[in-house]
Formats: C-alpha cells, structure tokens, sequence
C-alpha cells in the first residue's frame, strides 16, 4: 500500500506490501507498457488529423472569456495555458507505437480536464472534442498517470521550516499553539459491476487527507475500502507509521501551562486521542475550559471540510464513480494534485466557498474511534496535552472577548 503523502527533497514512494495494494501511486503503474489498438479505435475523427496540430481550444468552440472556460476547466486559461505547457513533454510522448493521435497537448489536457471538471461521459466529450471514445478515454487516462506519477510531489508534506509557518497560521486564528495541520477521512462511492450478471452496486473509497489552513493538502491517502472507520484508515497509512516512529512531526515540543505539547495535528472525534492528535472532548459542560478548546478545534477543521468540500465539487467525484477501483483512485488523485496546483498559482477556481457551513461534508459521527488505538499511557499524555491546550483556549476566548465580544471564538 503506498500513499501520496511524500517528505521533503526527493519524491517517493513508501510501500507496505500487506495491506491493499490500490493507494494512489499504484493504481498509475510507473512504467507504463505501450498499447497496441487498431488505428480505427485510436484515431481521430477528423478526416484531415494534421489540421488539428497546434490548434487550441478556440478551433473547438471554447471561449476565453473568464467564467466560460471556468465552467469547463475549473481554472483560468492563464492557469490551463501554463498546465498545457509543463505537461506537454509528458502527455504528448506515450500515444501507442505507431498510432499518433496528433492532438496538440491543449486537445489532451482539455480532454481529461473535462471529464474530471464535468464528469462528462466519455461519448459525450469525444462528441464534444470530436474524437473517438477510444481516445477520449486514453486522454483522460494518460492525464491521471501524469499527475500521478510525475507530480505527485505537488501533495507533500512539510519540512519543519514550513511547519513552523503553518503552525502558526493556526496560531493566529485560534491561539492554539503548535498545530501543524487537520487530519479528516471522507468517502467517494463507486459503481461495482458485478461481472456474473453485469449488475451494478455501489462500494466506496475511504480518501484521508492532511491540510494546512489554506486548505492544501500535505497528505493523501486513497484506496481503502470505505467501510472501515476513520482510525482504521489512519492506522493502515504510513503517515500513522512515520509519526509514531518520530520520523515526522518530531521537532521539540512547546511549554503550555507547565506540560510539555509536541507538534500534533486536529482531528474529529472518530480518531483517537494521541499526543500527536487532538480530538475534541465529549459532552463538555457550557463555559468550561473545555468547551473553549472545542469551538477552537471546530474553526480549526474548517479547512479540511472546505477541501473535502472542494474535492467532491469536482464533476467526477460529485456522483457515484462509473469506474473500476484503480481508476476511480486515479481520478481522486488526480483531482488532489489539481486542487494544490490551483492553490499553489492562486487561482481559486477550484476552491469550494459557497457555504459558509462545511458541515454537510463532516462525517466524525459515522466513523467512530477505534479503541484498540489508544493505550494507557498513551492516553494520558494525550489527556494532559489537551488539557494544557484547553487552558490556553480559554485564555484566549477570555481575551478576545474582553476586547470584542463579537469577535471571540463561539
């Protein structure tokens, strides 16, 4: 099982050969072996193939005009064009021997953006693209293996220089110090066929990520099925495996009211409580230090529900996946990676903002805890870490309050 959470420096993949072999590097084999189709699948429709090298989008009816080519792209043409750009080395060199599909790489790119933006069916882009639906499904293919394979570096978690950054980002908005981020675990459902009658049903996939308080993501983990809970997912990533053997979130923990609080990151209440991971207390009284800590913990989760949010507001993953497994992984990831890339050119295309409430896409009450996660000890570090931090969330309630009431955090 390998995820796309990926450190500092060199892109990598970490394997655990034990577990589902369907996280997102895996289902876009690195090397992929060139195909052989018939020239009639892989063809362009076009009877003239050589007029459509070099041609835009325009030749194809697509405006520039700016909330037009959103609709369609999910990006502004300066972002599409500057995509176009890096890929093309990438998505013009794989067509399969002897078959050019000579499409310029806007054609290619447009293709798969379209049925991620959309979730278009094949048949319906390549109408629209004037293509086969051969070639419509090996561009939106080859566009996930890409992104994928090449640039799944753009979801990587921080060195402690960022980490510093981020947590203080989140400092600021709660007074919650040494914070490096939210952990959340949502589901994308998919449509199984049943290959002895052909009937179809729907299974899911269990997608945790990590993000700062922009919403990027630094971790992705998919390819799990989605029946199993939050702590399940966690527990089965190698992010669960780095932080507990210090190789992550490891810098020198901070002084909060006499204890001592490592780096940890906030997650809802179908995570255990760890010394790296704080939840939020249960059943806690009105005004108390503990119900402080808990309307932090709630703004602090805000943008994991606006990137879970913004994730399912992407065509292809708003319906039931019409997919395989390995192809429907493919597709959330190549959605993540665009979603950071979009963030990373400050372009908020992608960025879903039409709720003020993320609540609809909180799913901490479906997926309970795992309590054979936590141990004694464990737990009563975790317990006092809280609680030191619960102590500062009220201080800091008290304070914001005494200098606006309407601005404290409710």
């Amino acid at each position: 099982m390998c995820d796309m959470r990926i450190g500092p420096g060199q892109p990598q993949t970490r394997t655990r050969p034990a577990l589902l072999p369907s996280l997102l590097p895996i289902a876009i084999p690195r090397k992929r072996k060139r195909t052989h189709s018939s020239e009639e699948e892989l063809e362009p429709t076009h009877d003239d193939k050589t007029s459509r090298l070099g041609h835009g989008l325009s030749q194809l009816g697509f405006t520039q005009l700016p909330d037009s080519f959103r609709n369609s792209f999910k990006m502004s043409s300066s972002t599409f064009r500057w995509l176009s750009g890096l890929l093309e080395p990438l998505l013009d060199c794989r067509d399969p021997v002897g078959l050019p599909l000579n499409l310029s790489a806007d054609i290619r790119l447009g293709i798969g953006l379209f049925r991620l933006v959309n979730g278009s069916t094949y048949s319906e882009i390549a109408t629209r693209f004037e293509v086969t639906e051969s070639v419509t499904r090996f561009c939106v293919k080859q566009l996930c293996r890409v992104l994928c394979t090449n640039f799944r570096f753009w979801v990587a978690f921080p060195g402690p220089e960022e980490l510093g950054l981020i947590s203080k980002s989140f400092e600021e908005l709660t007074g919650l110090p040494n914070c490096c981020g939210v952990i959340d675990c949502t589901r994308f459902k998919i449509i199984k066929i049943d290959g002895s009658n052909s009937s179809k049903d729907e299974d899911s996939i269990a997608v945790q990520i990590v993000v700062d308080s922009s919403s990027r993501m630094l971790s992705i983990v998919a390819g799990i099925r989605g029946d199993k809970g939050d702590s399940r997912v966690l527990k089965s990533s190698t992010l669960y495996k780095d932080i507990e053997e210090k190789k992550l979130l490891n810098s020198s923990p901070i002084c909060v009211n006499g204890v001592a609080v490592d780096q940890y990151l906030i997650g809802d209440g179908g995570y255990p409580l760890l010394p790296w991971l704080m939840v939020p207390f249960v059943d806690a009284n009105p005004g108390s230090s503990e119900e402080n800590f808990n309307a932090a913990h709630n703004l602090m989760r805000v943008p994991a529900l606006k990137a879970i949010a913004s994730l399912k507001n992407w065509g292809v993953l708003s319906r039931p996946i019409d997919e395989d497994f390995k192809t429907a992984v493919a597709l959330i990831g190549a959605c993540s990676i665009l979603h950071n890339a979009l963030l990373m050119r400050e372009d908020f295309s992608g960025l879903f903002e039409e709720l003020g409430d993320y609540s609809l896409h909180d799913e901490s009450s479906q997926y309970y805890s795992d309590a054979s996660l936590e141990e004694n000890s464990t737990e009563k570090k975790a317990s006092a870490i809280r609680s030191a931090l619960a102590t500062r969330a009220r201080v800091q309630h008290d304070s914001s309050y005494h200098r606006d009431p309407s601005s404290s955090v409710q």
